[in-house]
């Protein structure tokens, strides 16, 4: 039988009979792939913000005045002009241009400045006298007043690639800054 409805409620649509109520869902969104995500990303930039970091290259330049000796055998010069023209000689400078034994090479990878040095070095490493071996290479750079600072920078980065212990960045003399012009 059916049943009389004696309440004085009003029917509306949530009470009404044979109408399910709407079921409010709550909204939960799941945030591990995002967190996930979020570390990966910190991880990448932090590795490839910290794999290079700059490096200064430490630079002693002599102090005016007093002169230091230097073993000839330990010497090799390196006269810079302008035009990447890259001149060297071994030992005393005033007996290599007396015999003319001042010689022009360029930056090259096979038959370069860096090629001159580590033959040089193989030579010291060879020669029983040599207290130092290899170590005792003293690179003498001398820039001319043509030449490109990047001639100077790549020269530095000779010495670095080779491990030259001892180098220093000095000035031409007159003889020198005289033969570079004269083959310019």
């Amino acid at each position: 039988m059916a049943a009389i409805d004696t309440n004085n409620t009003p029917v509306s649509a949530k009470n009404r009979p044979g109408v399910p109520g709407v079921k409010k869902h709550s909204l939960r969104t799941d945030m591990t792939p995002m967190v996930d995500l979020g570390f990966l990303l910190i991880t990448f930039f932090v590795f490839t913000a910290e794999l290079r970091k700059p490096v200064v290259t430490k630079l002693v330049m002599p102090t005016e005045g007093g002169e230091t000796t230097l073993g000839e055998s330990d010497a090799l010069t390196v006269l810079l002009g302008k035009n990447e023209a890259v001149y060297y000689y071994h030992g005393d400078p005033g007996k290599a241009f007396a015999e003319g034994k001042v010689y022009k090479t360029s930056f090259a990878v096979d038959k370069g400045i860096g090629n001159i040095i580590r033959d040089k070095q193989k030579q010291l490493a060879a020669n029983p006298a040599s207290r130092e071996g290899k170590d005792g290479l003293m690179l003498l750079i001398k820039p001319g007043e043509h030449a490109s600072y990047q001639n100077v920078i790549d020269m530095l980065d000779e010495a670095m690639i080779n491990n030259v212990k001892k180098y220093a960045l000095l000035k031409q003399e007159k003889e020198e800054i005289d033969y570079v012009n004269k083959q310019e």
